[in-house]
């Protein structure tokens, strides 16, 4: 069975380690809300996503999940200041979610035109029996 896993940019730069096609990590993962991230992907593929990965805030109430990494996807997305905004945040633009193939994440993606790195969309099939520690 796959599963879809949202991995935020600034959790990947700030502590996350690298990972590629292919390789079994270890990861924390969180259910997540789907409309959590449709103006960020979009409607359509933010249904698919059932899991986020997590190293910081409730981290440490779920155990690591071993998974293998099947693809991944930059997102990008462009950011912008809602009217009547007086606080300066900026939110992502729904509908402008640009997806880039990659076979390796590092937190960090080639700047596009218009739009700003967001994370990486991860497809991923759970792993079992694999010893803790075993593959990181």
């Amino acid at each position: 069975m796959t599963i879809t896993v949202w991995v935020d940019d600034w959790q990947m730069q700030c502590c996350g380690e690298d990972f590629a096609v292919g390789d079994v990590v270890s990861w924390t993962l969180m259910e997540a809300d789907p409309e959590d991230y449709a103006d960020v992907v979009g409607e359509k593929r933010a249904e698919g996503i059932g899991f986020r990965e997590e190293h910081h805030g409730r981290a440490g109430e779920c155990a690591a999940t071993s998974v293998e990494v099947l693809s991944i996807d930059e997102v990008h997305c462009r950011y912008e200041m809602p009217a009547g905004a007086t606080d300066r945040t900026h939110l992502p633009v729904r509908d402008t979610a640009v997806l880039v193939p990659v076979d390796r994440a590092d937190g960090w993606a080639r700047p596009r035109p218009d739009v700003a790195f967001a994370g990486y969309l991860v497809t991923a099939r759970r792993i079992t029996g694999v010893p803790a520690g075993a593959v990181e």
